[in-house]
């Protein structure tokens, strides 16, 4: 039988819209879109580049409830409020993720709060991190 875990941070969030901060089906694991709220103090800073770093380290605490890091993200989407800020998320998306290189899709649709510059989410495979890895560069 299928071990499937799920994980919730005690967010208001995922009480009131019944979901999910994880959910682990054997090795495969979706983390749902992950705003840059820092768990502890409940806020959100302004600065662009620390919303997208916090989101990922918040991301990074769910995958280690289960086994994983972010080296194990195979597939990331970023949702960004506003394209004039596509640049600096970006950028500090890129320095915590260089070396993982997953998937990435960057798109611009209203997200759930003015307040949330950014917001990530990713999939992940348990082990993938540990994994032989070829890369190849194309032309398209």
């Amino acid at each position: 039988m299928t071990d499937i875990v799920k994980v919730k941070t005690g967010s208001k969030f995922e009480e009131h819209g019944s979901y999910s901060r994880l959910v682990a089906i054997d090795n495969l694991i979706l983390v749902s879109n992950t705003a840059g709220r820092n768990p502890k103090t409940k806020l959100i800073s302004e600065n662009l580049a620390e919303q997208t770093l916090q989101a990922l380290a918040n991301i990074e605490g769910a995958l280690a409830a289960v086994g994983a890091t972010l080296a194990d993200v195979v597939r990331t989407r970023v949702f960004v409020q506003f394209p004039q800020d596509i640049d600096t998320i970006m950028t500090a998306y890129g320095e915590r993720m260089r070396g993982i290189n997953p998937a990435l899709t960057m798109t611009c649709p209203p997200l759930g709060s003015m307040e949330y510059k950014v917001e990530i989410e990713v999939t992940a495979y348990r082990g993938s991190s540990k994994a032989h890895v070829k890369e190849m560069t194309i032309s398209l």
